[in-house]
């Protein structure tokens, strides 16, 4: 008897962020169309957090497909190092155009963590390469920029990284800048800042996404990024999850004035159709590497640098984002959530309802503290994945985080799972 794909796939492999042994199977999906996925006994699954935040445009898009599939009659991969393709360099200039004035260079890796990686060497570089050591960076308690041991290095000192403790360099951690916060924790950097020895500060901008869609201001960023700038310290946004439209703006950091040194991407950059990282910098910072001795280069890579395949899908994509119904699309998602919010008021076992852009977020009301580990996850992930709904928790943090595609019908019914949600809850 044939098996399963259920159970081929329990025979073989090791699944992320997943404890195996009490999971349960993963669900076969066979196909996505839209905002839609298909699992092999024929169940549709809304995905309303677009698989990890990367599915902007939704799953299957046909122009997107055509264009992978185009270039990879001409080119499927060349090494990076002394070559260079069409797709790497048009998609960079592409990329320089909708990035803030001051950055100058886009330097190409394979996934989120590893944009990270490669902005915090820059960092650590640049003051090399000019003679001062230095070697702190400063990070937001509770981020999360990858996994990656320099990614994880930057990244709240938690469970996820308990056991690689021993092998972790040495970071200033500040609070988030939440709303209430903002005066003590403005202190806390200038504080770190004064000690002189700072190589850089990394930080998602304006939405924590790992740690629970934790918001803060425009208005609070900018005095952080303006006091960095006093110091002489360079500064990194990790806009892996906040860029390509998900907070309204192209980009997050184009709610603020002061613009960070170093801009780190991935998710959205290929619509969530291909494996890739990016990351830019200014023109300040390239030229620290601009050098006769060898040893003065950016001495990191990957195999996939600058994948063709991937330039080609991050092309279409932003093709995608350049059409103004995308545009139109986000403003209607973000306008729809903030009416649900206002809905959600009148539902007590819910608090600290937030949203800005398509996301839309949720604390359910517990006994235990808010992080990921809260008992709630399992009890809301199944009711909602019994409901036909892909929306895993974060903890007992409750988020959507739609295609751009996403109908009004479909937006409905993740609206309503959530109410239904609550009444199971407050029952149980």
């Amino acid at each position: 008897m044939q098996k399963t794909l259920r159970e081929r796939d329990e025979a073989v492999v090791w699944h992320p962020f997943t404890q195996m042994k009490t999971a349960g199977p993963a669900i076969p999906v066979v196909s996505g169309n839209g905002v839609e996925l298909f699992d092999e006994e024929g169940n549709c699954y809304l995905d309303v957090i677009a698989s990890w935040w990367m599915t902007l445009h939704g799953h299957g898009h046909p122009y997107i497909a055509k264009r992978i599939a185009e270039q990879a009659n001409k080119l499927e991969h060349v090494i990076f190092a002394s070559f260079t393709h069409e797709p790497a360099i048009e998609l960079a200039e592409r990329l320089l155009d909708k990035l803030p004035a001051n950055q100058s260079k886009i330097f190409y890796s394979d996934n989120g963590s590893t944009s990270c990686e490669v902005a915090v060497k820059m960092c650590f570089q640049y003051w090399h390469n000019k003679g001062d050591k230095r070697k702190k960076m400063i990070a937001l308690d509770d981020a999360y920029h990858g996994d990656t041991f320099g990614a994880m290095s930057v990244g709240g000192r938690g469970p996820f990284v308990e056991p690689f403790m021993p092998f972790l360099f040495d970071v200033a951690f500040i609070d988030a800048p939440v709303a209430g916060e903002e005066e003590k924790v403005l202190k806390q950097l200038e504080g770190i800042l004064k000690g002189g020895d700072v190589a850089g500060f990394i930080f998602e901008p304006l939405v924590q996404g790992s740690a629970g869609m934790r918001m803060y201001s425009p208005e609070v960023l900018e005095k952080m990024l303006s006091m960095c700038k006093e110091y002489g310290v360079l500064t990194v946004a990790d806009e892996v999850m906040t860029g390509f439209g998900h907070l309204g703006k192209f980009f997050a950091v184009d709610y603020v004035d002061t613009k960070p040194d170093i801009i780190c991407m991935s998710k959205g950059l290929t619509g969530g159709t291909m494996a890739m990282g990016a990351t830019s910098c200014t023109q300040d910072i390239f030229d620290a590497f601009w050098d006769d001795e060898f040893l003065n280069a950016f001495l990191h890579g990957h195999s996939a640098t600058g994948n063709p395949l991937a330039c080609a899908a991050a092309l279409a994509s932003m093709d995608l984002m350049d059409n103004p119904e995308t545009q139109k699309n986000i403003d209607r998602i973000a306008s729809r959530n903030a009416e649900f919010a206002k809905k959600l008021e009148q539902y007590p076992i819910y608090a600290n309802v937030r949203h800005i852009g398509v996301i839309l977020a949720m604390e359910v009301v517990t006994d235990e503290e808010n992080n990921y580990f809260n008992s709630l996850r399992d009890t809301i992930w199944q009711f909602l994945i019994k409901k036909g709904l892909l929306m895993r928790p974060l903890g007992n943090t409750v988020y959507i985080l739609p295609p751009y595609c996403i109908t009004d019908e479909q937006l409905d019914k993740a609206y309503d799972a959530i109410i239904e949600l609550a009444g199971f809850l407050t029952k149980n």
